[in-house]
Order: structure tokens, then C-alpha cells, then sequence
């Protein structure tokens, strides 16, 4: 097992370095009992799903943050907020699952006790294969009642609703509340069943692998400090240092699309 911290380098510097850091890797998940993949927007990036900054670009450019992403922007402006995360959805369907995308939902046939906690909004690891993901921060490619009139939350069907797409958001078919984006806005609490659920299995898990997140963001940030107070240790995949590295066993300092096929070539050949 590694002991302390130990950093990938460039593999300009040589095949040897990577070729250890991928067996390490393998090593690690293969001793594994219970893993705990916690994955950011550096894994949809590479799919060309834009990071929630990089959307505001564009068209999007002169508008602020809480003029789009909070529940009390969707109440001044319900159009505008919907046609903005009816552009983000958009944009996520044009776009499939990379090779970073298969190799994780690949480790979750490979392996008993594999659970996948993202960041992400879109449903790209759903697209890869991965099962039983916890989104943190909700699903764009979902909806439900601004209202949650029948329960947290209300998912509602857009594609069951009859209605005139240039007159928007829709109404729900229970209450006609406006029906909205089932994401998590700047305000809101995380849902708590996934919240839960995230904190067991950080506290339960023998090994976190932590891909494409800056660790900058709070409560899935805690995550990985949680197992590593519990004994489990840390793979980071991130071709940039984080918040995060200080606490990582082992760094993949690669896109997880380049490295990550590696790492299962690797454990297929034990």
C-alpha cells in the first residue's frame, strides 16, 4: 500500500512514471472493498458539456448567476431561467459519454460495493452505463413542480405535457404551478436522500476515487476528507491540483478519458 502522498508527474517525462502510477492505481481498487467515486465538471468537459461558468458565455454572457440559478430569479423571470437550462439540456443530449464516462461505469461490473456519487447535472454516467448514481446537484435532464405539490420532489414528464413550447415554463398537471429544472439552485438545500447517501458511503468506503472536481464546492468537497478520517484512501484523477490533492494517496494528473482506460486495462489484466 502507498504511504503518504505521491504525485503523478507529466508523461512527457516518460512511460515509466505513468506505467507506475497506472499499476498503483490498479493495485489500490483492486485491494478495495468498498469504493466511493465522487466525480465534477472535469468528466463532462471532456464530453464538451460546458461548466456552468462556461455557460453563462455567449449569448448568456451579460447575465449574473443569481439572475439564472435561483429560485427567486425563476419567480421574476420564470422564461428566462427556463429557456436558459432548456439551452444547457440541449446542449447535454447533443453530447455522449467519453471514454472517461465508460471506464467508471466499466469499474462498477469489475467490482462489488462501487458507488458513484457526481457533481453534475447532466445524465452522462446514466448514458455510460453507471447505475444507481447520486446526483448531488440534480438532473437537468429532469423535471419537476416548482411547488413540489406532491412531495419532494414532484418529477414531472415534460414530454407527457400538452404545451406550446414558445409559452414557457409548462404548469404542472396537479396543482399548475410552473414546473422547473430538477437541479439544485444557489439557496436551496441538496436533496437529502442523496445527501445521506453520500456521507455513508464516504464514512463506510475503503477508497475514494476523486475525478475532474476542483474540491471547491461545499458539502461534496467534505467528502473526501470524511473517508480519509474513516482510513480510506484517496486516487485523484485531474490533469490540475485541487483542493483535494493535499489529501490524495495517489494523483492521476491526466484527463480521466486518457488515464482512466488504463487503470481498467490494467485491473483486467489481473
Amino acid at each position: 500500500m502507498i504511504k503518504g502522498i505521491v504525485y503523478d508527474m507529466n508523461p512527457e517525462i516518460g512511460n515509466v512514471m505513468t506505467e507506475n502510477s497506472i499499476q498503483t492505481a490498479a493495485d489500490l481498487i483492486n485491494h478495495a472493498q468498498y469504493i466511493t467515486i465522487l466525480t465534477g465538471a472535469g468528466v463532462s468537459k471532456e464530453s464538451g458539456v460546458p461548466t456552468f461558468r462556461d455557460a453563462l458565455e455567449g449569448l448568456w454572457a451579460k447575465y449574473d448567476p443569481q439572475e439564472l440559478a435561483t429560485p427567486q430569479a425563476f419567480k421574476a423571470n420564470p422564461k428566462l431561467v427556463w429557456d436558459w437550462y432548456e439551452w444547457r439540456r440541449k446542449l447535454a443530449q447533443d453530447v455522449a459519454p467519453k471514454k472517461g464516462h465508460l471506464a467508471l461505469a466499466e469499474l462498477q461490473t469489475m467490482k462489488n460495493d462501487v458507488y458513484l456519487i457526481t457533481q453534475n447535472v447532466d445524465d452522462l454516467h446514466e448514458q455510460a452505463g453507471s447505475k444507481n448514481v447520486i446526483h448531488l446537484h440534480g438532473n437537468i435532464a429532469s423535471h419537476k413542480c416548482f411547488a413540489n405539490c406532491q412531495g419532494e420532489p414532484t418529477l414531472i414528464d415534460i414530454n407527457m405535457l400538452d404545451y406550446d413550447t414558445d409559452d414557457v415554463p409548462p404548469a404542472c398537471p396537479h396543482c399548475r404551478a410552473y414546473v422547473r429544472p430538477n437541479v439544485v439552485w444557489f439557496g436551496e438545500a441538496l436533496p437529502n436522500d442523496e445527501l445521506t447517501k453520500a456521507f455513508e458511503h464516504s464514512q463506510l468506503c475503503d477508497l475514494v476515487i476523486v475525478v475532474g472536481t476542483s474540491g471547491m464546492v461545499t458539502p461534496a468537497s467534505q467528502l473526501p476528507g470524511i473517508a480519509k478520517q474513516s482510513g480510506a484512501k484517496i486516487i485523484e484523477v485531474n490533469p490540475d491540483d485541487s483542493m483535494i490533492t493535499p489529501l490524495a494517496d495517489l494523483k492521476l494528473s491526466w484527463a480521466s478519458g486518457v488515464i482512466l482506460p488504463q487503470v481498467i486495462e490494467a485491473l483486467h489484466a489481473r
